[in-house]
């Protein structure tokens, strides 16, 4: 069984610039406020036991951690800081698809989709 590092690097979740390039997109296209962000979660379910969540905020919960990466706001509440300390959130185009992936070095394992993990 592996442990949580309860340790915060210095920015405990990041976009690459391309993830980023897209999470701005989609915040031009939905009108969201001066102080919306990208919600980062993660939600109990899945394939293997967690899966992630990403959404267009308004503003941040009462209780969330506001973080920046690549100029975008990132909220973050107390139970998912937990489980993304570290890590990098991209988005990548292929022939199969395009979406976000995640670089989770909490991750014990995951699944096929990409969108699940344990720890």
């Amino acid at each position: 069984m592996s442990e949580i590092s309860t340790e915060a690097p210095a920015t405990p979740v990041l976009l690459t610039a391309t993830a980023a390039s897209e999470v701005r997109r989609y915040i031009e296209e939905q009108g969201a406020a001066e102080t919306a962000g990208l919600r980062v979660g993660v939600l109990p379910g899945g394939c293997s036991g967690f899966q992630y969540g990403l959404n267009i905020e308004d503003e941040a919960g009462e209780d969330d951690m506001i973080l920046e990466s690549q100029g975008i706001r990132l909220f973050v509440d107390p139970f998912s800081l937990q489980y993304l300390q570290g890590t990098e959130i991209d988005y990548v185009s292929t022939f199969q698809g395009s979406g976000f992936t995640f670089n989770n070095p909490n991750s014990a394992g995951g699944c096929g989709c990409g969108s699940s993990f344990t720890v």
